[in-house]
């Protein structure tokens, strides 16, 4: 978002930048670009995850969460098309203004959040088996999880939820949705740096950090521990989870950070950079899908199942198919401590039970 200087005056460089249509014909055709793929495939997606797999592991409802916010991005991105397309022209009202600009940024930031409480479940299946098989109420953890993450990121998005974000530019003959903003929507300038470095710092880089050092401390228990399917697996699903933080949040949450600093402190603007990265941000609803192949073994398992990819749909297949990715699972633990795969495919590390097999 660029500001305003007051109620009722844009600068020179705001006016310039809502005139230039190649910005915004640039957005709306990566918009585009992400609708065709987002609603067909997190379609399949949700219907995989929550009609086709069983059971619904902690990984799974995270992965249920994701797809609802994404599919949900992906519904509306056919408004954002047509304001960009019309040359940041507004006219579906402002409270639809406030919903559309709040579920773009709750779907950035819960797909941060979840993208890092599937990373904690895994360290923690992984890296300490046996708390996590201690766990009595994994599930319930997880459904509780994802309450409370749209319940902070709602919090963080106050402002925005009770704010007109519609804005009449009478010389362009315009009115924007939420891409320029009054000063005085927050009070002083310590509240814009409060919210600014609450989305930037506590709902990106603090997540992006844990995520990381849950992702080392999985890779490092494999090398030593798992087999190389397992450890493959492990490391495709890691650069897939890092690089979408890398190439989808991180511009748009640095750049945010920076433009934020520049407008507020020096009347210097980087709202074209960050209008670019905001689109990237939606990229991530295309990629999530790759996310949850790599994540869930029974996810696979389906998909194979619908792109006609298994050796066949007989039930001799699907047993043979089961007997492989269960190679450790079947295993008794009376004379060795073997690694284990957990329901969704990944080694969840040694435990020695005597008399008893793993899961």
């Amino acid at each position: 978002m660029t500001w305003s200087l007051n109620a009722s005056q844009l600068d020179n460089a705001t006016l310039a930048m809502l005139a230039d249509r190649t910005t915004s014909q640039a957005v709306s055709a990566v918009y585009a670009i992400v609708f065709l793929i987002n609603v067909p495939g997190n379609g399949v997606s949700l219907w995989l995850l929550w009609f086709r797999t069983f059971p619904k592991t902690p990984s799974i409802i995270f992965m249920i969460n994701l797809t609802l916010t994404d599919l949900a991005v992906g519904l509306a991105l056919p408004l954002q098309i047509a304001y960009q397309l019309r040359g940041y022209d507004w006219v579906y009202g402002s409270r639809l203004c406030s919903f559309m600009t709040v579920l773009f940024y709750a779907n950035m930031y819960c797909s941060v959040l979840t993208m890092t409480a599937i990373s904690v479940d895994r360290y923690l299946g992984v890296v300490r088996p046996v708390q996590f098989r201690d766990m009595r109420r994994r599930k319930e953890c997880a459904v509780a999880g994802c309450v409370a993450m749209w319940a902070v990121v709602l919090v963080a998005l106050h402002p925005l939820q009770v704010t007109d974000l519609t804005y009449e530019v009478r010389a362009l003959n315009i009115t924007t949705c939420f891409d320029v903003l009054k000063r005085d929507m927050l009070p002083t300038v310590t509240h814009w740096a409060i919210f600014i470095f609450a989305l930037s710092g506590v709902l990106f880089l603090v997540p992006f950090v844990v995520t990381v050092l849950c992702y080392v401390g999985v890779i490092h228990k494999l090398v030593s521990t798992s087999k190389s399917r397992q450890k493959g697996r492990a490391l495709r699903l890691a650069f897939v989870v890092l690089s979408v933080f890398v190439v989808c949040f991180a511009p748009n949450n640095v750049l945010l950070l920076a433009h934020a600093v520049r407008r507020l402190y020096y009347n210097d603007s980087l709202y074209a950079a960050y209008k670019l990265s905001l689109s990237l941000s939606c990229v991530n609803s295309c990629l999530d899908p790759f996310i949850y192949y790599f994540a869930s073994k029974e996810f696979r398992r389906k998909l194979r199942r619908v792109l006609r990819l298994d050796a066949g749909s007989s039930g001799e297949g699907t047993v043979a198919e089961l007997n492989r990715d269960s190679l450790f699972s079947a295993r008794s633990a009376t004379n060795q401590a073997p690694v284990v795969e957990d329901e969704d495919g990944i080694g969840r590390g040694s435990i020695s039970r005597r008399n008893e097999s793993t899961q």
